[in-house]
């Protein structure tokens, strides 16, 4: 039996802040190769997810804390939805079809999320990072976030 406190995700909350990439995770899964891949994830404000795809798994996610946005992009950036997810929303979870472009935007600090995908972890091909959006750490992806965090179905991203 596993239990998780609520004061797990404040211990995430506490690590996000202190992480330069303003989130933390803690997996439940026991081990890369497991075939379900369950782990709590904690963001602020100012994480960057880039934009990315899982080519041949979905992913299911709940908002336990806090508010999202997920945005979804066509190959070539253009925005094509925006939802918003978690608390004063109608929405609690989200899952994002295989082959999908998207990103995450923290509409609070401390925001967090249950997230469950099919596995092995394999990093070479969990995800495919978008080639119009800046990497996690380039000067430009704070820019890149706040256009990301107004933008709306039709938009296309900035040249960066």
């Amino acid at each position: 039996m596993k239990l998780f406190p609520r004061t797990l995700l404040d211990e995430l909350t506490r690590r996000a802040t202190e992480s330069p990439r303003a989130r933390a995770h803690h997996n439940i899964h026991e081990s890369a190769s497991d075939l379900v891949q369950r782990f709590f994830v904690a963001a602020n404000r100012t994480s960057y997810f880039r934009p990315h795809r899982h080519v041949t798994k979905s992913e299911l996610a709940m908002v336990l804390r806090g508010r999202f946005d997920v945005v979804i992009f066509d190959a070539a950036g253009k925005v094509t939805g925006r939802y918003p997810v978690g608390h004063d929303t109608p929405d609690m979870a989200y899952e994002t079809p295989r082959d999908t472009w998207h990103t995450l935007v923290a509409d609070t600090d401390g925001a967090a999320f249950l997230e469950v995908k099919e596995g092995p972890y394999d990093p070479t091909t969990a995800a495919e990072f978008a080639s119009w959006a800046p990497p996690e750490g380039d000067p430009t992806a704070a820019r890149f976030l706040e256009w990301v965090r107004t933008a709306q179905a039709g938009d296309i991203p900035p040249a960066l």
